[in-house]
Parts: C-alpha cells; sequence; structure tokens
C-alpha cells in the first residue's frame, strides 16, 4: 500500500460541551456529509483527542470527523468519582445523540475501544459502524483462567489490595505521570522508537497535572468489571472493523483475533507492523485503511 509521510501536526481547537454538570471536550473537523457517516474517534487510557490529530488531518478530507475526551482524561472535567466502561458508553452516546446528532462510525483505541465496542452493542441506533485499534476488554473465558490463577497467588492478591488503597496509587501515579517514565513506556508499546516524540510525551503529560487526575487514577484501581468482550459481541449488529498493531507488547493480536472472529465471523480485519497505537504509529496505513472501509460502508447503503 503506498503510504504519503505525514508532518507534525498541531491539535485542532475543541470546544466543551456540558455532560451531567462536567465540562467535555470535543473536536469536530471536516464538513457534514449527506451520504457519508460521520467519524467519532475516542483514545485510549491516558490519552486524549490530541493522540489523533495526524488522523483527523487527512480523514477530514472525507469526513466530518469528531473526537472526544472521555471524563476524567484529557481536557475534560476530572470529577471524584467511580469510573467504568458503562459510564463512558452513557457519555459517548449521549454525545452521539446530543451533538452529533446522527449515527456515527465510532473508532476507539484501547480503553476508548472497548468503551466504544460498549456503545454498538447496546446503542444500536447511535453506531453506523465500529472500528477497534487494539481494543482492551477480557473475554469471558480469559477472565476465568485469570480468576483461577490469582486465587492461587497470594502474594498477586496482597499487590492488588495494595494498591486499592489510596496512598498507595498516589504515590504510584506520581511515579508513573514523569515525563521519563512515559517515554519508557511508550518506547515500550511503540514497535518504532521515533514516532515517540516530545510533543507525544508532553500530550499524555499535561492532561496528568490536572485537578483531579490523581483521584482519576485512583479510581481506575477500582473500576467494577464491565461486561465482557464476547457478551457484547453477541448483542451487536452493526459492521466491524479490526485494525491490529501486531507488535502490541500488551496484547497477542494474533489470538485476539481469533477469539473476535469466533463471536463476531462478520467482520475485516489488518494486521499492521506497529505496536498498541497504531493510529498514530502508521497514521497513513490506518486512514487509508478506515476511509476505504467507511465508504464501503456508504457504497452498500446508497
Amino acid at each position: 500500500m503506498p503510504t504519503t509521510s505525514l508532518p507534525i501536526m498541531e491539535s485542532i481547537p475543541g470546544t466543551y460541551w456540558q455532560w451531567r454538570g462536567n465540562s467535555i471536550y470535543y473536536v469536530c473537523a471536516g464538513n457534514k456529509q449527506s451520504a457519508k457517516p460521520p467519524l467519532l474517534l475516542v483514545h485510549g487510557f491516558g490519552a486524549s483527542t490530541d493522540h489523533w490529530r495526524k488522523n483527523i488531518a487527512q480523514l477530514q478530507e472525507e469526513f466530518q470527523v469528531w473526537a472526544i475526551d472521555l471524563l476524567g482524561f484529557g481536557r475534560s472535567a476530572k470529577p471524584k468519582q467511580e469510573y467504568s466502561g458503562n459510564l463512558w458508553q452513557e457519555q459517548l452516546n449521549d454525545f452521539i445523540t446530543e451533538v452529533i446528532k446522527q449515527p456515527a462510525v465510532i473508532a476507539g483505541n484501547s480503553l476508548g475501544g472497548y468503551a466504544s465496542l460498549c456503545v454498538a452493542a447496546e446503542y444500536p441506533q447511535s453506531t453506523a459502524g465500529l472500528i477497534l485499534l487494539n481494543s482492551a476488554g477480557p473475554f469471558s473465558d480469559t477472565e476465568e483462567n485469570s480468576s483461577a490463577k490469582s486465587g492461587s497467588n497470594p502474594f498477586g492478591k496482597m499487590i492488588r489490595s495494595i494498591l486499592l488503597q489510596p496512598w498507595a496509587s498516589f504515590w504510584l501515579f506520581q511515579y508513573v505521570r514523569r515525563r521519563s517514565i512515559i517515554r519508557k513506556t511508550l518506547n515500550k508499546v511503540y514497535f518504532d522508537p521515533d514516532t515517540v516524540t516530545e510533543q507525544l510525551v508532553e500530550d499524555i503529560y499535561r492532561p496528568s497535572c490536572d485537578s483531579g487526575a490523581a483521584e482519576v487514577f485512583n479510581a481506575v484501581f477500582k473500576t467494577p468489571q464491565g461486561e465482557k468482550v464476547d457478551v457484547l459481541l453477541q448483542k451487536m449488529q452493526c459492521p466491524l472493523l479490526i485494525l491490529w498493531g501486531e507488535k502490541d507488547p500488551w496484547i497477542n493480536a494474533r489470538d485476539r483475533g481469533i477469539k473476535f472472529r469466533q463471536y463476531y465471523s462478520q467482520l475485516t480485519e489488518h494486521y499492521l507492523e506497529a505496536g498498541h497505537c497504531p493510529h498514530d504509529e502508521v497514521p497513513e496505513q490506518v486512514n487509508a485503511l478506515m476511509t476505504d472501509w467507511v465508504l464501503s460502508l456508504s457504497e452498500l447503503q446508497s
């Protein structure tokens, strides 16, 4: 597939939407297209709308593109409360209903992929299609195996109980939010080290300085388990595209791809030479694959 080199992109100026008494940051680019669905881009844990800047710059030529900061992340409010997949799915569905005002193709990376999958399963009226990029979330059989292992590992249970203490998670947060540690983590999960730029590190570091950021980090350790991926897939009805960064050290993409096909055989998938965030690491490939797939949906519906 021919590719073009993308220059460094500035963040597109955004605005705020009030949701349940909280300010939610979002951006919108491109013109509304009568024959093409809008795209809604959803970031992963610790990221924000900035993580999609390379994608928005190109995708806006074909589509109206929206990107949103989940509650607790980016430039959105960081209230002290319980955070869960259910909360974010309700945020995304309300955003589509109240702001976009028509069904959207939702694209999510990592945690954002899981939240997007929840929307597609529970709110089919809001979802024209779903694109998952190294999506998070457990399958039922994986969770059972994990529970069996943790039950026989008292040391692991002790570590988790310590991290559930606010003082422990606070000090852990202070450690992992350091720029040097952010860069070290990114170098592990990105396949191409040249794509780990100072701008990327700063985009992740900046929201960690916001009031409430430490409390959000602490709340994540207490997040209740959401619905399993296989259960969600069996509820879903919309078209599904999965883009895998095959070099992701956190996810065995090939094995996970098999499990997705087991529960949702009518999907399209591609494996890319990238890590956990293929949309940021190989944006030109991801943009082309997303564009071709969404346009094929529009042709089928016309």
